[in-house]
């Protein structure tokens, strides 16, 4: 399976980068989150952990583009259904592919690599609108997360990415995720994911936005780790984990 799945991240970059593998994102968790969360520790200022790309600053001009009909190897599609190239800043589409290769990473064994991506970039191709991912089983496709379906799934995939990217904000019909430098915008979304995730995967239904982080904490030692979550460490733990538990993977 890990031979699968590292092939993910071999197609992720448009220029055909190193390749993540299943063993190196399960262990190296700490070091692939792009984010802190507002009033969480974040580490030093102005640094990048390692493994990550840094961020551009805040009013960069746009990387380059490019057209893409592929997020890794998963074929990219409309949520119409259309196969079609769609325009990306390059940065954004390596980073939904570190992204995939992630989840993929995280996901039940018996699952192969996903193979459908559905969503749409914006025009300027700066965000991504994120609606289906699909998974092949037993010569099937089937559904690992559909925007549709506010299931543990939905939570887990959310989890996911808020582990790479700065700015994830649930929209009509899907989940959009930017590119961007970690700060206070996405604050408020950030902190919302945090206590719905202790409530609607790990069960502490009294969760708030207020208390999050003791519920948070509960969790991780639930899981086994030592990490706080007020730490940067802490945050991509409790994401990895919130994944892995939402998807199955984990019971913890």
């Amino acid at each position: 399976m890990s031979g699968t799945r590292s092939g993910i991240s071999r197609a992720g970059s448009p220029a055909g980068g190193a390749a993540l593998s299943r063993r190196g994102l399960l262990i190296g968790t700490a070091s692939v989150s792009a984010v802190g969360l507002g009033g969480v520790a974040a580490g030093p200022a102005g640094a990048t952990p390692a493994g990550t790309a840094a961020a551009p600053p805040a009013g960069a001009a746009a990387g380059p583009m490019v057209a893409r009909d592929r997020i890794a190897t998963a074929v990219l599609r409309l949520p119409g259904g259309s196969l079609v190239a769609q325009p990306f800043q390059a940065d954004l589409h390596e980073r939904l592919a570190a992204w995939l290769a992630f989840w993929s990473a995280n996901s039940p064994a018996g699952w192969a690599e996903p193979v459908e991506v559905v969503g749409r970039a914006e025009p300027a191709g700066a965000g991504f609108l994120l609606v289906r991912v699909r998974y092949r089983r037993d010569d099937r496709a089937h559904d690992g997360f559909s925007a549709d379906r506010a299931d543990a799934a939905y939570w887990a995939t959310l989890a996911s990415l808020h582990h790479h990217f700065p700015a994830v904000t649930p929209d009509a019909g899907g989940i959009r995720v930017a590119d961007g430098a970690a700060g206070s915008a996405g604050v408020p979304e950030r902190l919302a994911f945090a206590a719905a995730a202790c409530r609607e995967l790990w069960g502490y239904r009294e969760a708030t936005v207020a208390d999050w982080q003791r519920y948070a904490n509960r969790a991780l030692r639930r899981a086994g780790q030592t990490a706080d979550i007020a730490s940067r460490a802490g945050w991509a733990t409790f994401t990895r984990t919130s994944l892995r538990l939402g998807l199955g993977t984990e019971s913890y």
